[in-house]
């Protein structure tokens, strides 16, 4: 079994930061791009982030400049730094890896969600 554990999610003032974490545990013996995806109430999920397994980064428009994906390897980690945030940041953020587990198919796992709040 292959899990993604989500933490570092919160509620913050407009301006403020947030650093999310989400690390892979389980049985697998590799794992190729981690991203971060989130979901604001009546819309679609939506890409915020993704990174390769050799470091490189991917950002939607919306967060570009503000927002920093970066990964730990040696922990299976990737994290989010989140900066100037802003009210429309507001959303459950997931975490999804592509994993190659251990005596099964390739796959994406996803977390299991953290809820961002940003105040105005």
């Amino acid at each position: 079994q292959v899990q993604l554990v989500e933490s570092g999610g919160g509620l913050v003032q407009a301006g403020g930061s947030l650093r999310l974490s989400c690390a892979a545990s389980g049985s697998f013996f590799m794992i190729n791009d981690m991203g971060w995806y989130r979901q604001a109430p009546g819309k679609q999920r939506e890409l915020v982030a993704t990174v390769t397994n050799g470091g490189s980064t991917n950002y939607a428009d919306s967060v570009k400049g503000r927002f920093t994906i970066s990964r730990d390897n040696a922990k299976n980690t990737v994290y989010l730094q989140m900066n100037s945030l802003k009210p429309e940041d507001t959303a459950v953020y997931y975490c999804k890896s592509d994993v190659f587990p251990t005596g099964r198919p390739r796959r994406d796992y996803w977390g299991q969600g953290t809820q961002v709040t940003v105040s105005s």
